[in-house]
């Protein structure tokens, strides 16, 4: 049976929540969000002295009545970001739980909404080897993101994903423009740390959500079992192996898991980037709410 989260109650809960993107972002004229820099807005925000070439109009004669000096107005301005949303769709972000796959599309689908709610623009890449399709091109406005996320649904989940190359290939990835998220397991030989320093270098604001199904968190193997690595081709790869699972070997993969999700946090951490990892048992309002929120992503 397929799992979905998309519905008209998922999204009716989102309403009161925002994206929160840092104030020092450029972006595009006419949005919500309030930047450093003033603008044409109602809005008051400062004075400051008069200048050849100001429009005179701005200025405020109550304090050239006081002060014989004359003052200009100025007020804040407000911008659209364009969110940008890279979705993982290797097998083993399906395999052998489609649940999660349909976890990540609904993170991905909520993020989303919150953007085109907010009348940002929005755009999503599906990750298949070291490439990211653009199904849906530019996003904006709730009618063409209702009719793009039911087709997000069908997004095919295999083979392996190459993040850098994916992130680096893209040809509109954007400059000091808005939020760029990656939804993925990061279970991938490719060089995840590249493709944060590339987002880094085109002042993104970076947000990294690592999806992990609680068999993944806390696996409940034991005695001798094969291994398939889900994304594996040829059964004879080095990745599949056959091994006896131990007390030990359990332990010692609860120690990976943990050393693996802090080199993620604390890479991040370094890049000014923001991490969280979810467990797919866990409701996405609770997510949003509760990790978006302490990370400053939401509010």
């Amino acid at each position: 049976m397929k799992v979905s989260y998309i519905n008209d109650d998922f999204f009716s809960r989102l309403e009161t929540l925002a994206l929160n993107l840092r104030a020092d972002l450029a972006g595009f004229f006419g949005g919500k969000h309030l930047v450093k820099t003033y603008g044409q807005t109602v809005e008051f925000a400062d004075y400051r002295e008069y200048m050849l070439g100001d429009d005179i109009r701005r200025i405020d004669w109550n304090l050239y009545s006081r002060f014989e000096k004359f003052f200009i107005k100025q007020f804040t301005d407000e911008r659209q970001m364009h969110v940008q949303i890279f979705l993982d769709c290797s097998a083993s972000m399906a395999k052998p739980n489609p649940a999660k796959a349909a976890y990540a599309i609904g993170i991905a689908s909520a993020l989303g909404y919150l953007a085109v709610h907010n009348t940002d623009k929005l755009s999503y890449k599906l990750i298949n080897g070291g490439t990211a399709e653009d199904p849906f091109g530019m996003i904006v406005g709730k009618n063409t993101f209702f009719k793009s996320v039911r087709n997000l649904e069908n997004a095919e989940f295999f083979g392996e994903s190459d993040l850098y190359s994916a992130i680096v290939g893209c040809n509109n990835v954007g400059s000091n423009d808005g939020l760029t998220v990656i939804i993925s397991d990061f279970f991938t030989d490719s060089d995840w740390k590249k493709a944060i320093d590339y987002l880094c270098y085109k002042k993104r604001q970076v947000l990294l959500i690592q999806v992990l199904t609680p068999e993944e968190i806390e696996p409940i193997y034991d005695g001798r079992v094969n291994l398939i690595d889900s994304e594996s081709i040829d059964l004879m790869d080095d990745k599949n192996m056959k091994l006896r699972i131990t007390r030990g070997l359990q332990q010692a993969y609860d120690q990976a898991l943990t050393d693996f999700k802090a080199e993620l946090r604390r890479y991040c951490n370094s890049r000014e980037a923001e991490f969280v990892s979810v467990s797919t048992d866990k409701p996405i309002e609770r997510m949003l709410f509760a990790e978006l929120l302490k990370v400053g992503i939401m509010e």
